[in-house]
């Protein structure tokens, strides 16, 4: 890693901001629970993406 690498990533390492990432999207998808709002997932089995409400209604992209 160069310092320029580290002058990007204000320092932090690849798993330190993949984990950062992570809980970022945990979070967002908790606020969305909380507002009503869709959370967009996908299926690996039917491998389609789909919008999940929080009554746990599931709604495929392009259905």
């Amino acid at each position: 890693m160069t310092a320029n690498d580290l002058d990007r990533t204000c320092g932090l390492t690849d798993d330190e901001m993949t984990e950062r990432f992570k809980e970022s999207i945990r979070i967002d998808n908790e606020i969305r629970k909380i507002k009503g709002l869709p959370i967009a997932k996908f299926d690996k089995e039917k491998n389609k993406p789909y919008l999940e409400y929080p009554d746990g209604r599931r709604e495929y992209v392009g259905e």
